[in-house]
């Protein structure tokens, strides 16, 4: 299990030794406050991780913007300038590049299954060996791509990840739970290598 129900032990923040306030732990659930005098930042797992399986539950209380963000290392600039995204959107279609459920700019869910706002999601999000890797949610296949395949190659040559020579090339690296500046909710999360 990533998260014990009880606090944020299990995590640290993207660069930092330590959660940013704005995360607790309530309700049996890992939360982002959005307050004044609260700041975030990405929530990461104090581990790393090659290939994996990741489950959990989320949900967004009002409409807004998160993400999982995997294989991800602290260097200069942002988590995602590392680690591909599953995207959490408070829309989603399917075809939609940058709606719940995508390999965010790259792959587009083929199909849309999203809960109302207020509702809870599940994903498991498979790593497998090969660098293949599959989202689902709500017990349906969303999307599946090869990390490092010339499809790979090809759409990230065409997305703003082009100029960054890191993007989707460490082997083994945290997973970010996205501060976009809106709140989300995630729970019963658990996490295996593979």
């Amino acid at each position: 299990s990533l998260f014990n129900g009880k606090d944020l032990s299990q995590f640290k923040g993207y660069k930092k030794d330590k959660p940013g306030n704005a995360w607790v732990a309530e309700d049996g659930a890992v939360k982002l406050i959005k307050a004044k005098g609260k700041s975030g930042g990405d929530l990461m797992t104090r581990g790393k991780y090659k290939f994996f399986e990741l489950q959990l539950e989320w949900k967004l209380p009002k409409p807004g913007n998160s993400g999982i963000i995997y294989r991800v290392a602290e260097i200069d600039g942002p988590s995602y300038k590392t680690g591909p995204e599953m995207q959490i959107f408070h829309t989603m279609k399917a075809g939609g590049k940058t709606d719940t459920g995508s390999c965010y700019a790259l792959y587009a869910p083929k199909v849309a299954n999203l809960k109302p706002i207020g509702e809870w999601n599940s994903v498991r999000l498979l790593i497998k060996p090969g660098n293949k890797v599959e989202h689902h949610m709500n017990g349906e296949l969303l999307c599946s791509y090869q990390i490092g395949s010339k499809d790979w190659n090809d759409r990230v040559s065409k997305s703003k990840f082009k100029n960054w020579s890191q993007f989707g090339k460490i082997d083994e690296g945290h997973v970010c739970f996205q501060d976009h500046g809106n709140e989300v909710w995630f729970r019963n999360l658990r996490i295996r290598s593979l």
